[in-house]
């Protein structure tokens, strides 16, 4: 039986995600967790970077995120800081444990790819990045229309 695109993007993304889980074990992070470490150390410098940003950048629920957090907290790779103009608001702030853990995650990040995209040319990558970026419009398009509360996470 053949796959169709849905089916295929499911596939490859659990296989990318178990490969990364099981390279990240060592360091005790999690395939999110390392994205997460990683947007927050990119942007961090720049702006402050709120959990808002996190669920925006990632498409995932308030309380996935929060708990994805809150364990990146535990393990001391990031601190919420209160904002001075409005206290509710926490920005997230990485410790000296995610730079230290930066560079390795970088790496398996890269180790990923290059082994995803292994015998490809780079026309056939960006032809692919094009592709699963047209299809992630359309099904954004798709939620835009869907009644509140009807929206499906994209990346679970």
């Amino acid at each position: 039986m053949e796959r169709d695109c849905g089916a295929w993007i499911n596939l490859l993304s659990r296989m990318v995600r178990r490969r990364l889980n099981a390279t990240l074990q060592g360091l005790g992070i999690t395939a999110i967790q390392s994205r997460v470490i990683f947007y927050i150390l990119e942007h961090s410098p720049n702006q402050p970077v709120y959990q808002r940003d996190i669920e925006s950048a990632f498409r995932l629920s308030r309380s996935t995120a929060t708990g994805i957090l809150q364990q990146l907290e535990r393990k001391g790779i990031l601190v919420r800081e209160s904002v001075e103009q409005d206290a509710r608001l926490k920005s997230l702030v990485p410790t000296a444990r995610a730079v230290e853990l930066n560079e390795q995650v970088r790496a398996c990040l890269r180790q990923t790819e290059a082994l995803l995209t292994q015998g490809l040319s780079e026309g056939q990558v960006r032809l692919f990045i094009e592709t699963a970026a047209a299809m992630a419009r359309n099904l954004e398009a798709e939620d835009c229309a869907a009644p509140p509360g009807e929206a499906e996470n994209k990346f679970g």
